[in-house]
């Protein structure tokens, strides 16, 4: 796909932010999840569409609520997969660095998403368990990439533990999501997207209640080896 194309996807993403501020300054807030599932889902399958990139959805699992989804995370594309997938009454953990953008800094705050610093485990440790409040009051599903970053090698980094704390807390279970492709497609940093299928699995709902401090490392391992199964043996159908 042309550079030239991937850029005019990425203004027609930027053009519905003042819609969705819109949205929530005439509903007084009120339709905040209503907005990221509705017009965040119409803005992610549109621009996926615009890229010529078909979602391949695997989604057998009936899933408790509310959870926590984990993600693998290799390509700029992951953005507009994720809104695409318009996951019910969820609030994304994103990095801190998407403030000292002014659009991400007013959507961001205006509809309740988490930003940590990655760098500072103990900070990020405490911007999550402040959040458990409103999370809790308001039966709020997560979506977070473990990994903490893009991983540009298209390979799986080590998973960061924030994640998986959370759902021992919280007692969520957690709902991983296997994404195959993308970086094929559009690897690590770059603002060039190829046409193609993209894969998207989702596994079965993880119980995290019998978790302990001793056997976290051991679980957090167990998933990620998971995941690493996962990339190196499944891979979208009717590849271009």
């Amino acid at each position: 796909m042309p550079l030239v194309h991937t850029a005019a996807a990425l203004i027609l993403f930027f053009l519905a932010i003042p819609v969705i501020l819109i949205g929530l300054i005439i509903s007084f807030g009120r339709l905040q999840s209503w907005l990221i599932e509705n017009i965040g889902g119409a803005v992610g399958r549109t621009m996926l569409y615009f890229l010529k990139i078909r979602l391949q959805i695997n989604d057998p699992y009936v899933k408790p609520n509310p959870v926590i989804y984990i993600i693998n995370h290799s390509s700029t594309l992951d953005l507009f997969i994720i809104l695409a997938l318009k996951l019910k009454n969820v609030r994304y953990v994103a990095k801190y660095e998407l403030l000292y953008n002014p659009l991400f800094f007013i959507l961001g705050k205006a509809t309740g998403q988490i930003f940590i610093r990655r760098q500072n485990s103990e900070k990020a440790v405490k911007t999550l368990q402040k959040a458990y409040a409103p999370i809790l009051k308001n039966g709020y599903s997560l979506l977070i990439a473990p990994e903490g970053t893009r991983n540009q090698t298209g390979s799986l980094a080590i998973f960061k533990k924030g994640a998986f704390r959370m759902a021992m807390d919280l007692k969520y279970d957690i709902v991983p999501i296997y994404i195959t492709g993308a970086n094929r497609l559009c690897p690590g940093n770059s603002l060039r997207a190829d046409s193609g299928t993209i894969k998207v699995d989702f596994g079965p709902p993880i119980d995290t209640r019998g978790w302990t401090t001793e056997n976290l490392e051991a679980n957090i391992e167990h998933i990620r080896e998971e995941y690493i199964r996962r990339i190196k043996t499944s891979s979208p159908t009717n590849q271009d």
